[in-house]
């Protein structure tokens, strides 16, 4: 039984994707919390929380769920045994939490499955995030890139958190917000000592046709592309309106699916630490029609994105769609 259970994991995010023309994905987890009032002025960020509310996070997950999403995102981006080791967090304790932090999300789409009536049809995946190096040095890195370390440092970085993310049930890793050319590298070469696992990759980027770091979009999307184990690749938390075109230039290297969850319009203020307010609400029913028709098979939202705004997403694609 555990090695089928195994196998049914290891290909849920591809069947998913076979038997629904669109999934949705979570809005911001963190930036939810702070909503409903739940400091997050630390280095761990969402990570933190795992250990002081973890009810709180499930309470998140669970109401993401309930809005319509297909697919929760672990809150392991900013987690790392680096990280925890800093906060003086026993190695113990450390994997404890990564295997929380994915099981608070199942739980919460166990108990919204019961809840709903018959018929609605859904996914309920759980991906356990992988963030970037930047979001371990918690000074906007992830919006940057360029870090100035090779490729074997940032492997050797990321593979303690990867190897005990391999150990969970989590159907499939996320490789979110990725901001930097040798970052991909590393993360597509750690992707390989699991070869039954499957992931998305999707980059931060600077402009319009730049990775973070200034690598033009193509060149590491068609780098992403040629790994089997990506199953889908785009962008996330940036500009929506940045979305479209950075996803059609991905589109003329690749065919598989896209992925696409931009934050509200806001942007990160590194040293005020703070979100800058958009000048206008975001228009959800537009951008969303408009990525469906460039190909984007996983739609959702990052930092500053709510339940309500992946409700409307939802509703969006099931009236497209029908």
């Amino acid at each position: 039984m555990r090695g089928l259970s195994y196998l049914v994991l290891m290909k849920a995010l591809r069947d998913a994707l076979a038997q629904h023309s669109v999934l949705i994905l979570d809005g911001g987890v963190a930036t939810e919390l702070e909503y409903r009032g739940i400091a997050l002025d630390d280095e761990l960020w969402s990570a933190a929380v795992l250990s002081q509310l973890p009810e709180a996070i499930a309470r998140v997950h669970y109401d993401y769920y309930w809005a319509g999403a297909d697919i929760a995102i672990s809150a392991t981006y900013q987690a790392t045994h680096q990280g925890f080791a800093r906060k003086g967090i026993h190695p113990w304790a450390q994997d404890r939490l990564f295997h929380l932090a994915v099981r608070l999300a199942q739980d919460a789409a166990r108990v919204c499955k019961r809840r709903l009536p018959k018929g609605h049809t859904r996914a309920w995946l759980v991906a356990a995030s992988v963030g970037p190096y930047g979001a371990f040095l918690a000074n906007g890195a992830e919006y940057r890139g360029n870090y100035g370390l090779s490729r074997q440092e940032l492997v050797e970085f990321h593979a303690p958190r990867m190897a005990v993310l391999a150990q969970t049930q989590a159907h499939c890793w996320a490789f979110e917000t990725i901001p930097d050319r040798v970052e991909v590298g590393a993360l597509l070469e750690l992707l390989a000592r699991w070869p039954q696992r499957d992931a998305w990759m999707s980059f931060s980027c600077r402009d319009t046709a730049h990775l973070a770091d200034g690598t033009p979009i193509e060149e590491v999307a068609a780098l992403a592309a040629q790994h089997e184990q990506i199953t889908a690749l785009g962008v996330n938390c940036l500009s929506p309106q940045w979305v479209t075109p950075l996803l059609t230039r991905i589109r003329t290297v690749t065919h598989k699916p896209l992925v696409a969850y931009p934050n509200s319009g806001e942007q990160w203020d590194a040293m005020q630490r703070r979100w800058e307010q958009p000048t206008c609400a975001v228009d959800w029913y537009t951008y969303v029609a408009e990525w469906l028709g460039l190909g984007v098979r996983l739609i959702g939202g990052c930092c500053r994105t709510r339940p309500a705004d992946i409700a409307t997403m939802r509703r969006v694609c099931l009236q497209t769609m029908t």
